[in-house]
């Protein structure tokens, strides 16, 4: 059994949309969805070159999982928290 980590940009609807595409993958026993860090676990027995596409046929913007991605999402909820809006150097993006 195999656990893929995908980056999946979402917003309220399309964690619906995202079931629905890996339903239609053979091999897939559990989808673990994190909207807030836009994180997606996959655990099963399809490969997972398969599951990335079939989560971009469902029109998603999606990418592996990296380290650089955990680091990004604790830096963001550190600066929001502390400031009240995003900032990256001093420069507001909300």
């Amino acid at each position: 059994m195999e656990t893929v980590e995908l980056k999946v940009e979402m917003v309220g609807i399309h964690e619906k949309r995202l079931r629905k595409c890996l339903s239609k993958l053979k091999g897939i026993e559990k989808v673990e969805v994190d909207a807030n860090s836009q994180k997606v676990v996959v655990t099963g027995y399809a490969h997972r070159n398969k599951i990335l596409k079939a989560v971009k046929r469902g029109g998603l913007k999606v990418d592996f999982w990296s380290a650089q991605n955990e680091l990004l999402t604790a830096y963001a909820s550190a600066s929001y928290a502390s400031y009240g809006s995003l900032r990256f150097n001093n420069f507001n993006f909300f």
